[in-house]
């Protein structure tokens, strides 16, 4: 009967490997990114740039060389930041709601999950980000929060009813932070009064997490090998 039920660790740590490493990872990669010609380098291959962007564009000191998408881009834009406010922020979150989300799944578990909602993210991003190019608004995407906000939901959904501090003062439970969360981001995006942030690869981070959740769960017409149950 237990057979096919998925079983957690119960040994509970305060930085579990997978966050461990993704924070150690995103920070070194910000230190390379504080150096300018390695920044350059860095955001021309590893952010996520739209499809069919042109060799050349036109620019103020004449043609200009525009980078272009690749695969690996899908996982390595996620290792960027825009600046330190930004890193922070997302490694802070990515600690405070992963923690208990790895503990509770195993560090095999949560880093698939990381890396789908990262994915999924990106995809989600690269279509919007494509259309804007083909609108001539050329920008490459970069940040792990599509994969922050999918452990976000992820949280909302095992501790439904746990406070969560906004400013370490007033306590909104998860589940209606992460719905208020959700609805901020898809009015953001179809609105645009928030330049410059990627809230459709939130909303995407969001979705396939949930799909994966609801995977695990048996949830969906594909059935996963072993159930997962909390």
């Amino acid at each position: 009967m237990y057979g096919n039920t998925y079983r957690p660790p119960t040994q509970f740590a305060v930085f579990p490997p997978v966050i461990k490493n993704l924070l150690i990872l995103n920070g070194l990669f910000f230190l390379a990114q504080m150096v300018p010609t390695t920044e350059v380098l860095l955001v021309k291959w590893l952010a996520l740039w739209p499809l069919g962007t042109p060799d050349f564009a036109r620019g103020p000191g004449g043609l200009q060389a525009i980078p272009s998408f690749y695969p690996w881009q899908l996982v390595s834009y996620a290792f960027l930041h825009g600046g330190l406010g930004h890193l922070f922020f997302n490694m802070f979150a990515l600690w405070m709601f992963g923690v208990q989300i790895e503990n509770a799944w195993g560090s095999r578990r949560f880093g698939v999950f990381y890396l789908v909602c990262v994915v999924g993210a990106a995809l989600v991003q690269l279509v919007v980000a494509t259309m804007a190019a083909a609108g001539g608004d050329l920008y490459p995407t970069l940040g792990a929060s599509g994969g922050v906000f999918g452990i976000l939901l992820a949280f909302g959904m095992m501790f439904p009813n746990q406070p969560i501090y906004i400013y370490f003062l007033f306590p909104i439970k998860a589940k209606w932070l992460v719905i208020g969360y959700g609805l901020l981001e898809l009015y953001a995006g179809i609105t645009g009064t928030q330049a410059g942030v990627a809230h459709f690869a939130h909303l995407g981070g969001m979705l396939f997490g949930f799909l994966l959740i609801q995977y695990w769960r048996g949830k969906l017409p594909l059935q996963p090998p072993r159930r997962m149950s909390w």
